[in-house]
């Protein structure tokens, strides 16, 4: 966009995005630069009062002396800022190509996990980016950089199939035996993709009551700064179902980190294999891993639904500065 095309004091133009139904509003930073990018995140992702979204992605000119081509900053539904959004990241992909802000192959993207390549292609009616796949980086396993705080568990441990202590659900709020009608597994893996991640697996993850259990392990106190909240159903030793719980957005279509911890836990546990489809309520993401320091390779869509422009003065008061 040209200065002469930019608008006017007061109006940000945005794009509304989604990797397989995990949607952001995206802003360019280079011709919107926002002051309170929190308050921002609240109000777009109201979906009664603002546009509706999981958060917002502000695209921006990268880190002096970083080398990439944009710099990616996500905020959650409730303003807090991530570390790193899989499906997200794609979008930016896109944003940025689609746009003429940067033509590298594989994209570099700054992100707070790092400078992450994004490798994309074309395939939308109209020649735009319809696909992406990131390398997302090496898992992080150890308690302490989740990170967590558990009982008993050294700070440098891997946490692999940790047996939950009796009643870890109570005060959840669920309806009582909904463990035993979905067939959880009581044991947890955790797995940090610059965020973190609790995977569980159970028989029938469409019988998780994840409205109550979501929220309920998002902020329990082993997790100090909260958590996202897996549950997977094997179907085959390449591919599961699952559903998320992400911590500052609630119950989403999508989590592209989430899916990568849940391919990690798999091979780490023996319950899956690599590659592996993950099939979301929002649609499918394809992962890969190798083990040890090898990166998560994740692949995906990223769609974009429509530009606006968004009126500054249509804020909630809560929200004005």
């Amino acid at each position: 966009m040209s200065a002469r095309e930019r608008p006017a004091g007061g109006e940000i133009r945005f794009a509304k995005m989604h990797g397989i139904g995990n949607d952001y509003v995206y802003v360019d930073g280079s011709q919107h630069p926002v002051e309170d990018a929190p308050s921002l995140a609240r109000w777009v992702s109201d979906r009664h009062l603002g546009i509706g979204s999981d958060g917002l992605i502000m695209v921006e000119p990268v880190t002096p002396g970083v080398d990439a081509d944009v710099r990616m900053r996500m905020f959650n539904a409730d303003g807090s800022e991530g570390m790193m959004c899989g499906n997200g990241i794609r979008c930016v992909a896109k944003f940025a190509i689609d746009r003429g802000l940067a033509e590298r192959q594989p994209l570099r993207v700054e992100t707070r996990r790092g400078v992450l390549a994004v490798e994309w292609r074309r395939g939308g009616h109209d020649g735009t980016v319809a696909e992406a796949t990131v390398a997302m980086g090496a898992p992080i396993l150890a308690c302490a950089r989740i990170p967590a705080a558990i009982p008993g568990v050294s700070p440098a441990a891997a946490v692999v199939d940790f047996a939950l202590p009796q009643g870890f659900w109570r005060g959840a709020g669920a309806a009582e035996g909904w463990e035993r009608e979905c067939g959880l597994d009581a044991r947890m893996t955790l797995v940090s993709m610059g965020n973190p991640h609790a995977v569980l697996w159970c028989r029938d993850v469409s019988a998780v009551p994840l409205a109550a259990v979501g929220p309920f392990a998002e902020t329990h106190a082993w997790f100090p700064e909260r958590i996202n909240i897996h549950f997977v159903q094997v179907i085959g030793r390449g591919e599961v179902r699952m559903r998320t719980w992400e911590r500052g957005s609630g119950a989403t279509q999508a989590c592209g980190t989430g899916a990568s911890a849940v391919c990690v836990a798999g091979v780490l546990t023996g319950r899956t294999s690599s590659p592996l489809r993950a099939h979301l309520p929002g649609g499918d993401l394809v992962l890969s891993w190798d083990g040890g320091d090898a990166s998560v390779r994740m692949t995906g869509p990223a769609v974009e639904v429509f530009e606006g422009t968004l009126d500054l003065g249509a804020r909630p008061a809560e929200e004005r500065r």
